[in-house]
């Protein structure tokens, strides 16, 4: 229901509060940035879940009473609830979820009397006026003595006055838990719980430095709340990692990553990576908080160039290579650490010393000792042309037996046949030019893929190259292509494939 025509006051006459109650409505509609918690741990996932623990010190009478928990997240799952003191035990537990807003004070006032306070806006005479509540479904319908009105959504200044909150609204999210305790007394008692709307991502900043081979590098934790409470002076742990499983996949673009196989210096749970904050932290709801947890200098990196072509590619025009910065995570490069997964952006400093974006990749979670190539685009000004200069049938003279079946009559077997086929041999010669219109010469990695394709492919081999190659795999062959500057370069290969 949407209602904007006038505004809601409620008089602060509470009744009905249960025994205990760690903070009262009306404590909290007078003071918003009060808070019931206590001393606050958070987990968080990557993928929106937390694990939330709070301690509290409470007085809890010796039998059944029921202790309110303001302040816990709208989004809790209370199913995963935990609550321990000591000497007690949990009868029964509730979660009020029912927020109090313009909306549902409405909603709860259909049936109970009102009051409406008008005010004439040429005059700014005020006048009042008790008025039931009628319903409302698609507005607010009232009766006022022998009149029936619809409070309309016209900008006239009417303010609705509820006498008192309803004793099932909460002005913040709240558990309550009905407790049977042994003794009476202060002590502390603690709630643990699972909710999503909490959730962490980490972006990087690596400013390069062409002249000497090197990146600086920032990283970036970036804390998102939407449970609907704020969690005070929060001490905040962050795991790598989804213990929901996923599906075990990580947007990587077109980036490659070597893993390492270091072990980083931080602590581990499970197959998990712990990133706790240095300090504790508020994180308001419906806030964006970023913290930095990575900050080095100086790791070595370089700039490379990378093109790969299936087998026979035909290329109409010269293609732009792919650019990329590669670096590796290793203790002994410098950066030293295990690399949550997020977003990798470049920058790199102009003539006039002024950072200037030059691209950014998705890394998954990288180990330490990895090494990482990560596209940033394509190059401006160095192209890769493809082409088939000359493909020819060969023969050897070589046969292969393709099948074998027997002729049978009258249920006799009396002969077997067996075919054969000659085996056909193709001599292809690929040839890839290559353009560089920069002042330097450039290297450009060179990949040659679908070498193997199958059954029908089974065997090839090069006869010649003009630059060494290096098999890469099964199916793909690299070189590494020095072009001059401001100039092309050719190179031929000759394959020998059978068929």
């Amino acid at each position: 229901m949407r209602v904007r025509g006038f505004t809601f006051a409620a008089l602060a006459s509470l009744a009905g509060t249960a025994p205990l109650l760690a903070q009262s409505s009306a404590e909290a509609l007078a003071d918003p940035d009060a808070t019931a918690q206590g001393d606050v741990s958070i987990t968080i996932y990557n993928g929106g879940r937390s694990l939330v623990q709070d301690v509290r010190q409470l007085s809890i009478p010796a039998g059944q009473s029921t202790i309110s928990f303001p302040d816990v997240s709208a989004r809790i799952q209370p199913e995963t609830l935990s609550f321990a003191a000591d000497g007690t035990a949990i009868v029964e537990q509730n979660f009020d979820f029912d927020l109090l807003t313009p909306t549902k004070l409405m909603e709860k006032a259909i049936g109970q009397t009102i009051t409406l306070l008008r005010t004439n806006p040429a005059t700014g005479q005020q006048t009042r006026e008790r008025a039931t509540v009628l319903s409302t479904a698609g507005g607010v319908v009232v009766k006022i003595g022998d009149r029936i009105e619809v409070l309309r959504d016209d900008g006239l200044p009417v303010r609705a006055i509820f006498d008192r909150v309803p004793s099932n609204l909460r002005a913040r999210p709240t558990l309550s838990v009905t407790l049977d305790s042994t003794r009476s007394g202060t002590r502390p008692a603690s709630i643990r719980y699972l909710t999503s709307g909490l959730g962490w991502t980490s972006d990087y900043v690596a400013l390069f430095d062409e002249g000497n081979s090197t990146i600086d590098m920032q990283g970036w934790v970036t804390l998102t709340n939407q449970t609907g409470t704020t969690f005070h002076d929060a001490d905040l742990l962050l795991v790598a990692g989804d213990p929901t499983g996923g599906d075990g996949r990580s947007n990587r673009g077109r980036s490659m990553v070597t893993p390492g196989t270091e072990a980083a210096e931080r602590e581990s749970l499970g197959d998990f990576y712990l990133y706790p904050l240095d300090e504790r932290t508020t994180v308001a709801n419906a806030q964006t908080k970023q913290v930095s947890f990575l900050d080095v200098q100086r790791v070595p990196a370089q700039r490379r160039y990378e093109r790969r072509v299936g087998w026979l590619s035909r290329d109409d025009q010269p293609v732009a290579v792919s650019t990329a910065i590669s670096f590796n995570t290793s203790r002994s490069q410098g950066l030293g650490d295990a690399l949550p997964a997020g977003t990798v952006r470049f920058y790199q400093r102009d003539s006039q010393g002024t950072p200037q974006f030059i691209g950014e990749s998705r890394i998954g979670h990288t180990p330490m000792g990895s090494s990482l190539f990560l596209r940033t685009g394509n190059a401006f000004d160095i192209y890769v042309q493809a082409e088939v200069e000359s493909r020819d049938e060969i023969s050897k003279g070589e046969w292969e037996k393709t099948a074998r079946y027997r002729v049978i009559e009258d249920d006799q077997v009396v002969r077997t046949v067996e075919t054969e086929r000659e085996i056909k041999y193709y001599r292809t010669t690929m040839r890839y030019t290559f353009y560089n219109a920069k002042r330097i010469p450039v290297n450009v990695e060179f990949y040659q893929d679908g070498l193997y394709r199958g059954w029908w492919a089974r065997d090839f081999r090069v006869v010649s190259e003009d630059v060494q190659g290096e098999q890469q795999g099964v199916g793909t062959r690299k070189w590494d292509v020095r072009v001059p500057a401001e100039g092309e370069r050719v190179v031929r290969v000759v394959y020998e494939t059978k068929h």
